[in-house]
């Protein structure tokens, strides 16, 4: 029996330390809901759940691109559809043209319609979404994933030989080859509407498997980080316990010395 050297004292407080800290962590734990409070928790854990993190961040920028990329073609198959509807006028106003019984005023009055239609043909063709231009004939890149890598959408252009024909200066209602030409440039619309629509659906396919994607990453990043509230639960009641044991039992450790004095008595 010795009085300088309480060693019940001593193993008490080492384990009631360690009860306390592991009651703390659960604590912070169950408030936070994750796992990892810190990265010794679990290390490679949180490296691996750091770079799913990067890329769920990465697939919603692209999430964005994509959006903006059908919105830029939806934008162009609506501009389409009304030069698709300004020609088809167009063709029937040549092909009244061809009637002999229209007296010259008449077909002067299908001229005015006529060159206002192939004016505003003419002023879709310069249209832009944000500065970049519909038509330019050019295909836009698109990013598709996180990697960055990019693909190309069709590209659509109201300048090919068989539109700019329509909007020429010269080109009229009674020209000779009106009703062949307009044909061609509706044909042409049409090609480039079936462009633009298969751009839209290869847009909607991969914006839903990048939010696939990220379900998944999302899901895998739970599992890693996200504590299980049922299992903690467990544990915090467990720990709270043993900080309660372990603090009478230091007061009884500590009380141990005193039965020296017995012997002095």
């Amino acid at each position: 029996m010795v009085i300088n050297t309480n060693t019940a004292a001593i193993r008490g407080s080492r384990v009631l330390g360690e009860s306390t800290q592991r009651l703390n962590a659960s604590l912070a734990r169950l408030a936070s809901g994750t796992r990892i409070i810190s990265p010794q928790d679990d290390a490679a854990g949180l490296a691996v759940a750091s770079k799913f993190d990067a890329q769920i961040q990465r697939n919603r920028g692209v999430q964005n691109n994509l959006s903006s990329a059908i919105s830029y073609s939806q934008t162009q198959d609506g501009f389409l559809q009304k030069v698709g509807k300004a020609l088809d006028r167009m063709s029937e106003l040549a092909t009244l043209a061809l009637d002999n019984t229209k007296s010259a005023n008449d077909k002067s009055n299908y001229q005015t319609e006529f060159t206002d239609l192939k004016n505003y043909i003419s002023d879709i063709g310069v249209k832009d979404f944000n500065g970049v231009s519909l038509f330019s004939g050019t295909g836009l890149e698109v990013t598709k994933d996180s990697d960055g890598d990019t693909w190309t959408l069709n590209a659509s252009g109201l300048n090919s030989t068989d539109i700019t024909s329509v909007i020429a200066s010269g080109f009229a209602v009674t020209s000779s080859n009106a009703v062949s030409t307009l044909k061609t440039a509706v044909e042409n619309v049409a090609t480039h509407r079936a462009k633009v629509g298969a751009n839209i659906q290869r847009l909607q396919y991969t914006q839903e498997q990048v939010s696939i994607l990220n379900e998944n990453l999302q899901s895998s990043v739970s599992r890693i980080k996200d504590v299980d509230v049922a299992e903690e639960s467990a544990q915090y009641a467990r720990y709270n316990i043993l900080v309660q044991s372990g603090t009478a039992m230091l007061a009884q450790a500590n009380l141990l010395p005193q039965n020296a004095l017995r012997l002095l008595s």
